[in-house]
């Protein structure tokens, strides 16, 4: 081909490919973290032969699965603030809610090590939409709030769009992506035959649906009844609105990948699916049973050649932050924290608050609790914990009733402190169909692995055989030929507590 002919027809398709591919400049490494509220693993990637969702079972087939991934309380508040710092919720300080009178908070020297404060001080614009419920904001800082229904996870993701794909900044993206669904919400089904009617769990009414969402709609014979539950129509009813509350979901999370993929950021992006706890029934949420803990956890690492991975390695709410942040390049690996961390002192002297407040509960805040999970993308057959630590003393300010958990692939101990007590419900969680139905019939009615008695008055220890027992049916606690188990867990239980900075350690001592 002629010069002359040649040098137009490359300035040609350059500029063919500047207006076509503009966003494919887009930056690298970018994160978007998805958590959802009060969700169990109720995804077709978890083996439910019911839940309908595709979109993350997608991400689930070309990323990673974690199959012992667990919160360490089953609350919202507490559990976000653990997400959000890769600390226990009794050592950043944030007990329980943060919302209307609870007024839980954060220590405020938490600053050092929160994940929107790391993110961008390693190079990251953060942005957040849906469900915030940490505080104090200052601590907890993202540059962009988003605005969106957190009940329509469609929406939110097309509020995101903007931020996604944003050219006119060159940093890589980091996006809280925090989902309303699938919480108790919303009213009573009114539709139900039942006299006690089940919980919406933010659906719409008379079978109706989200602009945008093509709802789906659950038979309640069909769903799955977990073990820790009764098997009863009341149970049944609420899980089929459950279900479709997930599925809701699922649907925005289809939508991101839809944006991420027109943008041609999908294999720019990693994806990091969880919930802050188990679903919100009694025996779930606000308990440290395997239904108020166990999450799901999917990751999809666009620069790992593995994919569809699981791995059976135990892994924690507080390796979250520490985790994205050595992704981000920012994690000081040998002292666990990050590399550009920030001087507390400085940055509330310099802004002239809390200059005289308790922000760090007398020691200071110099490295997280959590370890990185990235080694187990690479490598899917390492292991991570050999053991994981429970923390929960509130939830509504009204409900104390602190427990202490340790608990590896073997055994599992829980520590009922305040054990003497009733244990306290959640207002929701009372009001709930599947609870009073049984309530109403007395103690010794069934609940679960349990009886409605014994739900509501707990031992002082309860120790499970994980490899046996993993619906936690028989406690063995007071069994004659586990009692050196007991005491080995005890002392490792101590140990955690010591390790974690626990002040509740000194209920060993006493009472």
């Amino acid at each position: 081909m002629p010069q002359r002919f040649w040098i137009p027809l490359c300035v040609s398709l350059l500029c063919v490919l500047g207006f076509t591919g503009n966003n494919s400049r887009g930056a690298e490494r970018n994160v978007i973290f998805i958590i959802t509220d009060d969700q169990s693993p109720t995804l077709g990637c978890y083996g439910d032969p019911v839940a309908k969702t595709p979109a993350i079972d997608a991400i689930a087939a070309d990323g990673l699965v974690f199959r012992n991934a667990f919160a360490t309380t089953a609350s919202c508040s507490a559990s976000r603030s653990v997400v959000m710092s890769g600390l226990h919720n009794h050592r950043n300080g944030q007990f329980g809610h943060q919302h209307h009178y609870h007024k839980f908070a954060s220590f405020h020297d938490v600053v050092s090590l929160s994940l929107p404060r790391v993110m961008q001080r390693a190079g990251y614009r953060t942005g957040q939409i849906g469900k915030y419920h940490v505080a104090p904001e200052t601590v907890y800082h993202y540059e962009t709030y988003l605005r969106g229904n957190s009940r329509n996870a469609v929406e939110m993701a097309e509020k995101s769009r903007e931020f996604l794909t944003d050219a006119s900044d060159d940093r890589p993206f980091f996006l809280y992506f925090a989902t309303s669904d699938p919480h108790r919400g919303g009213g009573k089904d009114q539709s139900s035959e039942q006299a006690l009617k089940p919980d919406l769990f933010g659906n719409k009414p008379n079978r109706g649906a989200y602009p945008g969402v093509d709802e789906v709609f659950y038979d309640p014979a069909e769903v799955v009844v977990p073990p820790f539950l009764p098997d009863t129509i009341e149970t049944r009813e609420e899980l089929a609105n459950y279900y479709q509350s997930c599925s809701r979901v699922d649907a925005g999370v289809a939508r991101l990948v839809e944006i991420l993929k027109e943008a041609d950021l999908y294999d720019k992006t990693m994806i990091v699916f969880t919930s802050d706890h188990g679903m919100a029934f009694a025996g779930g949420k606000t308990t440290v049973y395997e239904g108020g803990l166990k999450v799901p956890f999917v990751v999809r690492d666009p620069y790992s050649d593995q994919r569809g991975k699981e791995t059976e390695a135990l892994v924690s709410h507080i390796d979250i932050t520490p985790s994205l942040l050595d992704f981000a390049g920012g994690l000081d690996r040998e002292k666990n924290r990050p590399k550009n961390m920030l001087d507390p002192d400085n940055f509330w002297r310099e802004r002239d608050e809390a200059v005289n407040e308790n922000r760090d509960g007398n020691k200071p805040f110099a490295s997280y609790h959590g370890q990185t999970w990235m080694h187990l993308l690479a490598d899917p057959s390492q292991s991570h914990h050999e053991a994981i630590m429970a923390s929960h003393t509130f939830h509504e300010i009204q409900m104390y009733y602190p427990m202490r958990v340790v608990r590896d692939k073997h055994y599992k101990l829980i520590w009922n402190i305040a054990y003497p007590l009733p244990f306290p419900f959640a207002s929701d969680l009372w009001a709930a169909s599947s609870w009073q139905a049984q309530l109403a019939k007395g103690d010794d009615a069934p609940y679960g692995q349990m009886t409605v008695g014994r739900y509501v008055q707990r031992p002082e220890f309860e120790l499970y055989d994980m490899q046996t027992d993993p619906n936690e049916s028989t406690n063995l606690a007071d069994s004659s030929g586990h009692a050196d188990v007991l005491e080995e867990y005890k002392e490792k239980l101590k140990a955690m507590q010591k390790k974690y900075d626990d002040p509740w350690i000194l209920k060993w001592q006493y009472e």
